[in-house]
């Protein structure tokens, strides 16, 4: 099963955010000096067009180095002396005022690539170090078959206020899901400490109810060196049995997943209990729900963002009728069929969204 890429922000990110400029916007500068020389030679007067030249430096500034900047403006001086384009026969203050915006341009240029450089080396850190707070999943987990899509509501930024994770331990394979107070970089610190809280409690705790009363404690315990009154999040947990043919499953203020065989899809009746980071209500533990899963059957878990999100009408997104509708029988690909569909049916998505689909395998992986 191949896993569904979630984290494609250089996709995103238009050329005026930080991308490489497109190939036109390198082309424009020759096509210009192109264009002008042909009109020149092909008009049977003098054509005033020199002036037009002037914008090529500052125009190879977008997508030219220091060199391609030096080398575009000394083409202009030279097209402007060269008779047979009788461009108006420019005059020294002419020339040296293209001379002087093609040294500016230089000067620029060689400023704007040392920026980039920079800025590059800084995104590059950034992306390394949101990947290791939710790093990429893996196609299986023991007998766990995993696909996950994240999409941050910030933009450039690779983690929100979502988080999900897949873990085999001592105890079976165990998921998370979940969403914290906030979005956006404020809420990748309560993320960090929550995932780094449930990778030890994989390792340790004999029961998923201890699981998520570990995740619990650290919310509670972070929350009192906060700034903030208090920090929460909403999560749904999951333990899959050796053969993944059972699962486990408790929430925390999370809606439940959704239990999908073939086409159907129907909400798993799971009671939620109180959200992670608000305390144990009277030392008690959260009720979990035990669940046969057959062949073919998978869970889909999704954050607020998709369910809560609005057409232009102020309508729900109707995850359980579109998620019947858009089932595969690859389960790999129904996270970005969903995220498609959501986007056409909201196409300014302003929350973090998340999906994961976990589909019972076997143990060597198949």
């Amino acid at each position: 099963m191949a896993v569904v890429s979630a984290r494609r922000d250089r996709g995103r990110r238009g050329w005026l955010r930080g991308a490489p400029p497109p190939w036109w916007v390198k082309a424009l500068p020759l096509v210009l000096i192109a264009g002008v020389c042909t009109a020149t030679l092909i008009s049977p007067d003098p054509l005033d067009i020199g002036f037009l030249l002037g914008a090529i430096p500052p125009l190879a500034v977008l997508s030219y180095g220091p060199w391609g900047t030096a080398a575009l403006g000394a083409a202009v001086v030279a097209v402007l002396n060269v008779p047979a384009f009788q461009l108006d026969s420019p005059g020294n203050t002419d020339l040296l005022t293209i001379v002087f915006v093609s040294g500016l341009s230089v000067f620029v240029s060689y400023v704007r690539s040392h920026r980039d450089a920079q800025l590059d080396l800084e995104r590059t850190v950034a992306e390394a170090a949101q990947r290791a707070v939710l790093p990429p999943l893996p196609e299986h987990v023991g007998a766990v078959r995993c696909a996950g899509l994240y999409r941050a509501a910030q933009r450039g930024t690779l983690v929100g206020g979502d988080f999900f994770d897949v873990r085999e331990g001592p105890y079976g394979v165990r998921a998370v899901l979940g969403d914290v107070q906030g979005h956006g970089l404020s809420a990748i610190s309560t993320v960090a400490s929550l995932l780094g809280a449930f990778r030890e409690a994989v390792l340790d705790q004999p029961d998923l109810e201890s699981v998520a009363a570990r995740l619990d404690r650290r919310l509670v315990v972070d929350s009192a060196s906060s700034r903030y009154a208090e920090l929460f999040a909403t999560a749904v947990l999951l333990e899959f049995s050796r053969d993944a043919r059972s699962v486990r499953l408790v929430s925390c203020g999370h809606p439940a997943p959704l239990l999908l065989r073939g086409r159907e899809a129907t909400e798993v009746q799971l009671t939620a209990w109180t959200p992670l980071g608000l305390g144990l209500p009277d030392g008690g533990r959260p009720a979990g729900l035990t669940l046969r899963l057959e062949p073919g059957h998978s869970l889909f878990l999704a954050s607020d963002g998709v369910s809560e999100a609005r057409d232009g009408d102020g309508t729900f997104y109707p995850l359980p009728d579109r998620l019947a509708a858009l089932a595969d029988s690859d389960p790999a690909v129904l996270a970005e069929r969903v995220w498609t569909d959501l986007v056409r049916y909201c196409p300014a998505v302003a929350d973090d969204v998340t999906m994961l689909v976990l589909t019972p395998g076997s143990p060597d992986g198949r």
